[in-house]
């Protein structure tokens, strides 16, 4: 069984990020890389100084390249479960042995079941206005009213466009809300979404229920977002009122020994704050590991003199 110091699961920026300070700390550390990053359908991200339009992926090659410099180990696979203590077991069989635990698994987006929504994903419906708002700046715009959150995006959206629509679909819309998105310049429109209309690989508009068709340049929504934190039930960490696991400001958790940071644990996290949450845990882990070294070093010494 392989003994190291950490054991991150999860290679998006979080996890890439922290094991970049705990290689540079000389720690002995694995990252498992299952393949899956939630950006992947983007072509681009933004909003990370000096990596502002950069493709998702070449980040993460990039930073694969840098954690293998300080002796970093990155294995393809998925972890099964973890026992207490810390055994990480792994798809392909192999098991590892762990002082700490940081998980950076992020979380999936739940997307609602109108047609095209998925196969556009990521290029031209959209969720995040500091994302994308940029991209499509000026562009007639409509936000989908398919979860609470949209209304809150449609009044975003209005700094990126003049032409912004609130389709209702479904969303039971508060007279409150309404008056909010008309005063603020956000028309809503009434009816059901019946799919989107895609032409030569573009988004040409909306296609309604009772056969209108409404043409947009871009689509936002706002998904249910869901932690993919199974391994972090799996160890008793403890949850919010919303579902959420709790960690305090270093991504502790409330399990001796469990770290987690980037979406796993918060929703809103982009890709530079997700990095960020990766370096403090990287931090807090380290000097976590320090305390146990000096104490262990300190035990050895007075079992030394005993034995004299």
């Amino acid at each position: 069984m392989n003994r190291h110091d950490v054991v991150i699961v999860g290679a998006g920026a979080a996890g890439l990020n922290a094991a970049l300070l705990l290689g540079r700390a000389r720690r002995r550390v694995v990252v498992i890389d299952a393949g899956e990053p939630r950006n992947a359908p983007a072509r681009h991200m933004h909003g990370f100084l000096s990596r502002d339009g950069l493709p998702p992926s070449e980040l993460l090659e990039l930073g694969r390249a840098e954690i293998a410099r300080y002796g970093v180990r990155l294995v393809r696979s998925r972890v099964e479960r973890i026992d207490h203590g810390f055994t990480v077991r792994l798809a392909d069989g192999q098991v590892l042995d762990a002082r700490r635990i940081l998980v950076a698994t992020g979380l999936r987006d739940e997307l609602p079941g109108i047609p095209g929504i998925r196969e556009r994903w990521g290029q031209d419906v959209l969720h995040c206005p500091y994302c994308h708002g940029y991209e499509v700046r000026d562009q007639p715009l409509a936000v989908l009213g398919t979860h609470p959150g949209a209304v809150h995006q449609a009044l975003l959206l209005r700094q990126w466009s003049d032409d912004v629509l609130f389709l209702r679909h479904t969303l039971d819309l508060a007279a409150e809300d309404r008056e909010r998105l008309e005063c603020h310049g956000v028309r809503v429109v009434e009816g059901t979404i019946a799919r989107l209309a895609v032409e030569d690989d573009r988004l040409r508009g909306i296609e309604l229920a009772d056969g209108r068709a409404i043409p947009r340049a871009a689509v936002f929504l706002f998904p249910r977002m869901v932690p993919q934190d199974e391994l972090l039930t799996g160890l008793g960490c403890a949850r919010d009122d919303s579902g959420w696991t709790v960690t305090d400001r270093t991504g502790r958790t409330s399990v001796s020994g469990v770290w987690a940071a980037g979406n796993v644990v918060d929703p809103r996290a982009q890709v530079v704050t997700a990095a960020g949450m990766g370096s403090a845990a990287a931090f807090a882990i380290n000097g976590d590991l320090t305390e146990e070294d000096v104490r262990r070093s300190v035990e050895r010494r007075v079992l030394d003199g005993e034995s004299r």
